[in-house]
């Protein structure tokens, strides 16, 4: 039982440590790498997925370590691991599209509101301006349009 909640504690703590990277590291000094993802056209591979190969290494470093004393610390690697594939199927399948997945949600459920998100960050393609950093957990669209307007209003009227 403990094994399973450090599995889905570290899961979902996964999108909280994942909004903050995306937020300050790839839209600031990992752009070089996170352009890739903001540029248009579809891309098998991306410089972005260079991201994935490093969480991915810090998973395996956890397994590896958790196989001691540290045992807790494998389990948080099952749950980051678990985190990745849940990115994976929603973010690169379902919004993005990089995975043959022909369904798209359109009822204005949850998984609608993950892709309308997505896209309203999206709309800005650069690092500076962007809203909606994280990918299971989305705020409602409208908020997030509202926010990305006055964005766009605070830039235009400082230029």
């Amino acid at each position: 039982m403990l094994r399973a909640l450090i599995v889905l504690a570290s899961a979902i703590a996964m999108e909280g440590v994942a909004a903050l990277v995306h937020r300050l590291w790839m839209h600031g000094p990992g752009w070089g790498w996170h352009r890739s993802h903001h540029e248009p056209g579809p891309a098998r591979i991306e410089r972005n997925d260079a991201y994935a190969v490093v969480f991915a290494a810090i998973a395996v470093v956890l397994f590896v370590v958790g196989q001691g004393p540290w045992w807790p610390l494998y389990w948080v690697a099952a749950g980051m691991t678990l985190y990745g594939l849940l990115y994976g199927l929603v973010h690169d399948g379902l919004v993005h599209r990089r995975w043959p997945l022909r369904w798209s949600p359109r009822r204005g459920g949850y998984l609608a509101r993950l892709v309308q998100a997505h896209r309203l960050h999206h709309a800005v393609g650069t690092r500076e301006g962007a809203v909606s950093f994280g990918f299971l957990f989305a705020r409602h669209p409208s908020r997030l349009a509202a926010e990305l307007r006055a964005r766009r209003r605070g830039r235009g009227a400082s230029t």
